[in-house]
């Protein structure tokens, strides 16, 4: 049984499941390259893996734009026939050989190209599955997980079976009204031709069926990491898209005429509307006193089936369950937006700007209304989670009640080094309090390389005050690792990747979980908010994880006698 105390300090490492290369993967981390690399993590003396969203996602390759909060997403199951028992090898080569595996496989995610090939691999799959005599195990099993997933499965697949009738068109809201809701369209299929009704619901048992595959993937996943003595971190994220089947069977508890994000920040400057007006993630708020009528149910439900797979749970936008920066347009209108003054954005928007709900944080009655709210939520979520299986992602416009709720609430947090000041100095990671994690970067953020080697770039600018700044910048870093005499500026080079890790790794913080790239001194970013790049979300870890010990040979060296000199070997 694997055991998590923050008495005992753990490093570990965050990487999507997506960038994972894993032995006869199809173009896209699944199930399969995650075992092995829980495998690698546990041989590293690592005990915490960290990934990024796993539920289902739709034509929106980021894996925080939720098509359900409940569904996993199909492309994560590992669709071999040594994985998937319903798929012969024929139909394996035959589907397959329609495909450019090679160019699937190298660079990054073609979503839309291994989405289509994992769903045809799956429809074979699900057609052998059906030729199965009623009695077979793996049919009763199928029904058992249908009949125990009622309250939320079944909406799922008709949802998804109305996708596929749109021709993958999820956007509910141009649907006509006999779709627009369970009630409405089962009423609907009441009517229909029995050949065309028959067709349909095959459709639908269809997606039940690749849930069930889903999940029993991912629960061996669970029992395989429990094995190797890795505790497995999932995300939660903030939002459910607008036209996810949540928001389709559920409306009476989201807002959906406003949308959610985050105020401006300085730290995301290279997008104009970002630098502007903030991110504009287009989900739908929630509507809390809704929610709190059935004690948040729909929330309950989903924390449920997240801990059937995950030990540890990091919740995305903590500062979200206290109060939300909302938008009175949707992402589609951003540029409109984006050259108007205040005045003329508002006459636009019907008299609304940007602005946190439900209340600012102007007045102390606000302030106190917003604490509660956020801590009610932060409480509920516990109960459903567990003590110190909740990691909350609190950064951005931290308001001031949020890190002491927390605190109060023993909900670690999280510690970005070079953004956490004491006075005209970093944070000294000796004072960072146990329940926390700290990390140089989110997958939002540049890697710890890229960050040096832009302040060494600026070190050489012209202008004495961009040159004296960035030499200042690479001197905290330094300091923060105990290296204050170290000559600057420099070049990131092994040494000083060995100073800013060991940094990291001597903090008081319980987890200390470096992105991949950050562990082997890469560049490769997955994620830059506010961009509309095709980049965004596809790019993967060079080398299949099978290799990962011969290529990063020496970085694994260091690392291995930094994680021990400062404690946090495996014990």
């Amino acid at each position: 049984m694997l055991t998590l105390d923050p008495e005992q300090k753990l490093a570990g490492v965050l990487v999507p499941v997506f960038a994972l290369r894993g032995s006869g993967d199809l173009g896209v981390g699944d199930t399969v390259a995650l075992r092995e690399a829980i495998s690698w993590t546990a041989l590293q003396g690592l005990r915490v893996l960290q990934i990024l969203p796993v539920n289902a996602t739709g034509g929106d390759s980021s894996p925080y734009n939720l098509l359900s909060a409940m569904a996993l997403e199909p492309s994560t199951i590992a669709t071999t026939p040594e994985e998937l028992s319903d798929l012969s090898s024929r139909d394996f080569a035959e589907i397959t050989a329609k495909y450019d595996l090679a160019g699937l496989r190298a660079g990054g995610v073609q979503y839309r190209e291994v989405k289509r090939l994992k769903t045809e691999l799956l429809e074979a799959a699900w057609q052998n599955f059906q030729a199965k005599p009623t009695f077979d195990r793996e049919v009763r099993a199928w029904k058992d997980f249908v009949s125990e997933q009622v309250d939320w499965l079944p909406d799922h697949a008709l949802h998804r079976a109305l996708i596929h009738w749109h021709g993958e068109d999820e956007k509910a809201t141009d649907w006509p009204k006999e779709h627009r809701s369970p009630v409405a369209v089962r009423a609907w299929m009441a009517k229909m031709d029995p050949e065309a009704r028959h067709d349909f619901e095959n459709r639908r048992d269809f997606y039940s069926y690749v849930q069930w595959v889903a999940f029993s993937q991912w629960r061996a996943v669970r029992a395989h990491a429990d094995r190797e003595g890795v505790a497995l971190m999932g995300d939660v994220p903030v939002g459910v898209s607008l036209h996810s089947t949540d928001v389709w069977s559920h409306p009476e508890i989201f807002d959906t005429v406003h949308s959610s994000g985050a105020p401006p920040e300085k730290v995301f400057a290279a997008d104009p509307f970002t630098e502007k007006w903030g991110q504009n993630w287009g989900f739908p708020l929630y509507d809390w006193s809704a929610m709190a009528k059935s004690d948040y149910a729909w929330w309950r439900r989903r924390l449920r089936l997240l801990m059937g797979i995950f030990h540890l749970l990091r919740v995305d936008h903590a500062l979200g369950f206290f109060r939300i920066y909302s938008f009175p347009w949707r992402p589609e209108e951003n540029q409109i937006y984006l050259p108007l003054n205040e005045e003329d954005a508002s006459a636009r928007a019907g008299g609304e700007l940007p602005h946190f709900r439900d209340f600012p944080d102007d007045t102390e009655e606000h302030c106190s209304y917003n604490q509660k709210h956020g801590e009610t939520l932060f409480r509920m979520l516990r109960e459903e989670i567990g003590r110190h299986r909740l990691i909350a992602e609190d950064l951005g416009a931290v308001a001031p009640y949020v890190r002491p709720t927390l605190e109060d609430l023993e909900v670690p947090g999280f510690k970005i080094p070079q953004w956490e000041r004491a006075g005209d100095r970093l944070t000294p990671g000796a004072d960072y309090p146990r329940l926390s994690l700290a990390t140089y970067a989110t997958h939002d953020h540049p890697p710890l390389r890229v960050l040096w080697e832009e302040l060494f770039e600026r070190a050489q600018d012209p202008d004495q005050g961009t040159r004296d700044a960035a030499i200042h910048s690479q001197w905290e870093l330094m300091n923060f690792c105990g290296q204050p005499e170290h000559e600057l500026p420099q070049a990131f080079t092994p040494e000083i990747h060995e100073i800013l890790l060991r940094g990291l790794l001597a903090s008081n913080s319980w987890l200390t979980v470096p992105m991949i790239t950050d562990l082997f001194g890469t560049a490769e970013r997955f994620n830059v908010p506010g961009s509309a790049s095709g980049e965004n979300w596809t790019k993967r870890v060079v080398e299949p994880v099978a290799a990962w010990e011969k290529t990063w040979r020496e970085r694994l060296e260091m690392w291995s006698r930094v994680r021990d000199e400062t404690g946090r070997g495996r014990k």
